[in-house]
């Protein structure tokens, strides 16, 4: 099974200024946090952030909030209870006109285009990342995590959230992985574009 580009939506978990000096690697994880962002603008792909008590850990470096449709604010640790999934899955719209004018099999869906794989990436990995892709798994939506744009202020702790969160059925992958398979060739129009983000 490959990520589909068409079908992804890209989410950014408390990258927060105040937060970065205490996390493991926290250079690497942001420069690729920032190339998934990138590549996401170039193909279209929702992308969406969260910030964690942002009075206090400051917000999502800008060059990362410019490429979100739009930032969560949140208090608890999982997006998904502050409002996530609605901005991931919004409500289906009323069917307009009169509902039996066609036969159910005619009529046009409401929800329109659904794209029900989440490709997440944050910190802390052990807190608000994996509560936040556990609440997804729940709520039924395919959901991979960027293992080389996760970090926690541990290593410890950054790799027990990746067991956890493989046993539950996420995907683990890296930064290159995503990007490639959104692309899925050397012939797509962004190609150059996007091997451009990870030379």
């Amino acid at each position: 099974m490959l990520l589909d580009a068409s079908e992804s939506q890209l989410v950014l978990v408390d990258y927060q200024t105040r937060l970065l000096p205490a996390i493991f690697d926290s250079a690497t994880v942001v420069a690729n946090a920032l190339r998934l962002a990138q590549a996401a603008d170039l193909l279209d792909v929702p992308t969406w952030g969260t910030e964690q008590n942002p009075s206090k850990l400051g917000e999502n470096p800008p060059e990362l909030r410019a490429l979100c449709r739009n930032t969560l604010s949140k208090m608890q640790f999982s997006g998904v209870e502050e409002g996530l999934g609605e901005w991931l899955r919004p409500p289906a719209k009323p069917v307009q006109g009169n509902a039996r004018s066609l036969p159910k099999h005619l009529q046009k869906s409401s929800a329109g285009e659904e794209r029900n794989t989440i490709v997440i990436a944050g910190l802390e990995a052990h807190i608000c990342l994996l509560q936040t892709a556990l609440d997804l798994l729940e709520d039924e939506f395919e959901v991979w995590v960027v293992t080389d744009a996760c970090s926690s202020r541990t290593e410890r702790n950054r790799d027990a959230a990746f067991d956890r969160l493989a046993g539950a059925g996420a995907e683990l992958v890296t930064t290159e992985m995503v990007l490639f398979e959104w692309l899925r060739t050397a012939e797509h129009a962004d190609f150059k574009a996007i091997q451009a983000l990870v030379k």
